[in-house]
């Protein structure tokens, strides 16, 4: 969507919520989450809201802002309470967004609330998705795919280090900062709606994620942090050829797919 954030809230695969409630996550203290200000009211008092999308989903709506008072450019994600299915789980992401603080993921700058939406005040990241971007171009070349991959792999270092895990890495969850070149642009991971903290050693059960970039220890209900990285290692696949690895007609065949493991490296493809 252009903005730093999906429109619609993630839901697990199961059904099941994530866990946790508004103020199970730890967001206070003198750290990031601190700095950032939760206001009850009107968005429109502080920020010069465009009428203009920059995009719309079923649950809420984004569009460019800038500060009244600074004139800093923003985005501003506003979501819809009556639409959301659990309300405590939104907050739970949005106390995770809090914690975090790195170049490579979208900032969340401040948060507004009435009675009828939540309001996300965020880091405009105006170069679209990365999964745009494979559209158009079709291929990444080896330097390209080695930038947007370095900075994944920053990002969710810094979200492991944080004892967070994502759980829905994909293509439509990083956003370009400007449609620069890939060579010269940031990259940022966006949508923390299925992310959950752990603690080290911890064996998470929830089935969640994306059936193309899923891991198969997520299919088989006992993993951690590191499916992370399987995720991404699909991600490296799809910016070098163009195509997941794991491909078929229905999500039911493509989860089978996953968990086989099995795939191939189509030696037309990678010559390019």
């Amino acid at each position: 969507m252009g903005c730093g954030a999906s429109a619609q809230p993630a839901t697990t695969k199961d059904g099941k919520s994530t866990g946790g409630s508004k103020g199970s996550v730890t967001a206070g203290g003198t750290g990031h989450g601190a700095m950032i200000r939760s206001t009850k009211g009107k968005v429109s008092d502080f920020y010069n809201v465009d009428k203009k999308k920059l995009g719309e989903g079923s649950y809420g709506s984004v569009s460019k802002a800038s500060n009244k008072d600074t004139g800093a450019i923003r985005a501003v994600k506003t979501i819809g309470k009556s639409q959301m299915k659990n309300l405590d789980r939104f907050y739970q992401e949005i106390a995770i967004m809090k914690m975090m603080d790195h170049p490579n993921i979208c900032k969340l700058y401040e948060t507004f609330e009435d009675h009828r939406n939540i309001y996300l005040v965020l880091e405009l990241c105006a170069g679209g998705e990365l999964f745009d971007k494979i559209i158009e171009v079709g291929q990444f070349t080896e330097v390209q795919a080695a930038i947007v991959m370095q900075h994944m792999f920053r990002g969710i270092f810094y979200m492991h280090e944080s004892k967070i895990c994502h759980r829905d890495l994909k293509p439509e969850n990083f956003l370009f900062t400007t449609k620069e070149p890939i060579e010269t642009c940031t990259l940022k991971v966006i949508d923390f709606g299925l992310a959950r903290q752990f603690t080290p050693g911890q064996v998470l059960s929830t089935k969640a994620g994306t059936p193309y970039y899923v891991a198969p220890q997520v299919l088989s209900g006992k993993y951690d942090q590191s499916v992370d990285l399987w995720s991404l290692g699909v991600i490296m696949y799809v910016v070098l050829c163009g195509y997941p690895p794991f491909y078929a007609e229905t999500d039911a065949d493509v989860l089978a797919k996953v968990r086989m493991g099995h795939f191939t490296f189509n030696p037309s493809d990678w010559k390019k």
